[in-house]
């Protein structure tokens, strides 16, 4: 059975240790894929706030 895993942070390295921790329990060979995607947008007072998102596709 084909699963799927989404992750979605403001900081790459809390999506980085996530996704790690997550992996660590998958087996290597039960991963199809793994898409990845960064979005930016800015507020009202010039801020731009980050969103750093990823799916894993893998065997169950």
């Amino acid at each position: 059975m084909i699963q799927v895993k989404v992750f979605d942070y403001e900081h790459e390295k809390d999506l980085e240790q996530d996704m790690n921790q997550f992996l660590s329990k998958v087996d290597e060979k039960k991963v199809v894929d793994i898409k990845y995607h960064i979005a930016a947008l800015t507020e009202e007072e010039e801020e731009q706030i980050y969103c750093f998102s990823a799916m894993v596709i893998y065997r169950k």
